[in-house]
């Protein structure tokens, strides 16, 4: 009888190839993951920076609120009959001024409009920043003139007066109803300063804060 021998083919080659496939595909992922890990590291230091960046400008901007009301108090706005008009070199308005839906000022969004209301050489520079502020003040109030409950907004500040289940106000004493007493605070008129910080790469932030003479 002829024995038949039977020759089995050895499977090293096939093997070789799909470790091959497999060696692409563990690199491809590798790259992605590389690729993943630098934009991941390159969005985040982008992020921090630009916290940095607009953390500075509110504290430019806080610069400017404090020369703004500094003005109204005990500069050239400091006199009550004073502010019942306008006042361009001081960027003041002695009524509201016109802002778009954001309550923005208009004065802050177009250069022609602030030269009606304000003057540039009011600007704060910080050169070796490059950062300008420019900011505007104006008295919430409906018409110039003296200011009352009528055309006017008004702060009506209660206080303290003496015992410690008594309050005054500007109308009434609460130990008896309707009645006067000359010596509350008197009611304030409100006003508003909105401030525009320009930051390099044309980077704008605005802020506004109300205030009132005292």
């Amino acid at each position: 009888m002829k024995r038949i021998h039977t020759h089995l083919r050895s499977p090293k080659h096939n093997q070789h190839g799909i470790a091959l496939i497999f060696a692409l595909i563990t690199l491809v992922i590798l790259l992605i993951g590389a690729v993943a890990i630098s934009r991941s590291i390159n969005s985040s230091q982008f992020t921090i920076g630009n916290i940095g960046f607009k953390r500075d400008l509110t504290n430019q901007g806080e610069r400017a609120l404090q020369i703004a009301m500094d003005a109204v108090r005990t500069g050239p706005l400091a006199v009550v009959t004073t502010r019942n008009t306008n006042l361009t070199s001081a960027n003041y308005s002695a009524t509201l001024l016109a802002t778009n839906a954001q309550g923005i000022p208009n004065a802050l969004l177009s250069d022609t409009t602030f030269t009606t209301v304000g003057v540039a050489s009011n600007d704060i520079t910080v050169a070796d920043m490059g950062v300008t502020v420019r900011y505007v003040i104006d008295r919430m109030a409906t018409a110039t003139g003296g200011c009352s409950s009528s055309t006017c907004t008004m702060a009506n500040q209660t206080v303290f007066g003496g015992g410690s289940s008594e309050w005054i106000n500007s109308q009434t004493n609460s130990g008896a109803a309707n009645n006067a007493n000359p010596s509350a605070v008197p009611e304030q008129p409100i006003y508003r300063i909105t401030l525009r910080v320009k930051g390099p790469r044309n980077t704008l932030s605005f802020f506004q804060s109300t205030f009132t003479t005292n």
